[in-house]
């Protein structure tokens, strides 16, 4: 069985950086944004590794996972989320106490998938693909961003219903910050590999596939296991994105996967936009998309609101998903189910 748990009205938030911290540069920024989410409702508990970052990750990983693991197993915290993801999260899984996590969201994406994705496999507990706190510091969000609260607030047995975003951004302007953060500047349109309407379902696994990838091979390569004895019988519906592979390294990624079984009983895929993508002798992202889906013999829906060009959608991870993609728009339906 997967376990939700729900957030609560004046919820207290653990903040610490299981990859990296936030620079010195930096720190009235982060302060200032902790301070928006007091006003908000929320009490928000920073730990040490927050306000720290050398040598591409905030603290030696044992000293990330003793921070992470007391924010897992602590009663005075409510939800977890980093202040954004990083590089080398993977060093500290060794170290984390899966067995003493407490029911309670982790948010984030990015280098945080693969605690995400880690914590989901090994014990069933679902956790929350979505906003890093820091994109939550503007006077206001999106309504695509802003539904990470009704989505985290949604009881076991219920259902919450999420829309494709307006627009989406293209790319960064730090120089011309907005009350919302992002700069939504393009249409948002999700594609399908066929041309047409395509409707999938299933239990949500997914990530970012730059970092997820290398659960494979290790203890933490769960899926099978995660598929027999909590989601017996039921279908899975991947969900990734793509941050910095070139299409060649996205399929090499693909087919590893596919190899490692990860894709036995999948029901479709779902890719977010990328900023990487970038074609390989006129290979492109979506020659992989229409190989793949070929191979596999499952619909294909890409350019969702998901990765590193937001806004995103919230996914959550072993919910059951219904999705729809038709004429550039897509609905996503996740059932609570456990």
């Amino acid at each position: 069985m997967i376990r939700y748990p729900e957030l609560k009205r004046n919820a207290r938030i653990g903040v610490t950086a299981p990859s990296s911290g936030v620079p010195s540069i930096l720190h009235d920024m982060f302060k200032q944004l902790c301070e928006r989410m007091e006003q908000r409702g929320y009490e928000v508990i920073c730990g040490n590794t927050v306000w720290t970052q050398e040598k591409a990750k905030s603290a030696p990983a044992n000293v990330r996972a003793a921070e992470l693991n007391e924010m897992l197993k602590s009663d005075d915290i409510d939800l977890i989320i980093p202040p954004w993801g990083g590089e080398l999260l993977i060093e500290i899984l060794e170290h984390v106490d899966f067995s003493g996590i407490k029911d309670k969201w982790i948010l984030g994406y990015s280098d945080t998938s693969v605690l995400l994705l880690a914590i989901t496999l090994k014990t069933g507990l679902a956790t929350a693909h979505g906003t890093n706190l820091v994109d939550l510091r503007g006077k206001y969000s999106d309504e695509t961003t802003a539904m990470w609260e009704q989505v985290l607030s949604t009881s076991a047995g219920e259902s919450v219903l999420q829309k494709s975003s307006k627009k989406f951004q293209e790319e960064w302007q730090h120089d011309n910050p907005t009350p919302c953060i992002f700069h939504l500047t393009n249409e948002t349109n999700w594609k399908t590999v066929s041309g047409k309407k395509e409707c999938v379902e299933g239990r949500l696994l997914g990530g970012c596939m730059d970092v997820i990838r290398h659960l494979i091979g290790t203890p933490f390569d769960l899926v099978q296991q995660f598929k027999q004895q909590l989601i017996p019988n039921e279908p899975v519906l991947w969900y990734l994105e793509n941050c910095e592979m070139s299409t060649t390294d996205l399929r090499r990624t693909l087919v590893q996967m596919k190899l490692a079984g990860w894709f036995e009983g999948c029901r479709g895929i779902l890719f977010g936009r990328s900023a990487a993508n970038n074609p390989v002798d006129h290979y492109t992202a979506e020659d992989v998309y229409e190989e793949f889906a070929r191979e596999l013999q499952i619909p294909i829906i890409y350019d969702v609101d998901c990765g590193h060009k937001p806004p995103q959608i919230t996914f959550i991870n072993g919910a059951y998903a219904e999705v729809e993609a038709e004429d550039g728009k897509g609905i996503v339906l996740q059932h609570f189910k456990p």
